[in-house]
């Protein structure tokens, strides 16, 4: 018998057979946590030279500080050895190419349900949202002012990120 995960769980062996981080201590050791958007365009790490072990990730549609997020970089900042902050959003991003209703009728459309009670966190201008996720991170009480804190966009047709915050 053969199941939807099949595929992934050979290419799991494959990866274990040769597993490296085994006792690994779960310390960003760059230093870097990175939140950005779930898109799978985006290799985090990659594109910031980084290997398994030097960032925390954290990732959401359209890359956006979050309760969540927000809770999980003070974790970072202050048990897990991070003191760098990147939001990273992206070019050609649903989330800033959309509108909240237009989201609403794309899942109602794909899934044939009514989606009018989600919200999906559409931004009408990326750069406006961008700082106020960069100034939420900095302002926050428990994010001390010693965390560099960075806002950045990533291009998905070139592979370049610029800073912007």
């Amino acid at each position: 018998m053969t199941g939807p995960f099949d595929d992934l769980l050979a290419a799991n062996a494959r990866y274990a057979d040769d597993f490296s981080l085994a006792g690994f201590d779960g310390v960003a050791h760059a230093g870097v946590a990175i939140v950005t958007c779930m898109d799978s365009r985006i290799d985090p790490l990659g594109l910031l030279g980084l290997q398994p072990g030097g960032a925390k990730i954290l990732r959401n549609a359209g890359g956006r500080v979050t309760g969540q997020a927000l809770s999980a970089l003070v974790l970072a900042v202050h048990l897990l050895g991070v003191d760098r902050v990147l939001v990273i959003p992206h070019t050609r991003c649903a989330m800033a190419t959309a509108s909240e209703s237009e989201l609403r009728d794309q899942v109602g459309a794909a899934s044939g349900l009514d989606a009018s009670g989600e919200t999906f966190g559409a931004v009408a201008d990326q750069e406006a949202a961008l700082r106020a996720d960069v100034a939420r991170v900095r302002a926050h009480p428990l994010v001390p002012d010693s965390v560099a804190v960075g806002g950045f966009r990533y291009d998905v047709d070139t592979g370049r990120l610029e800073h912007l915050v």
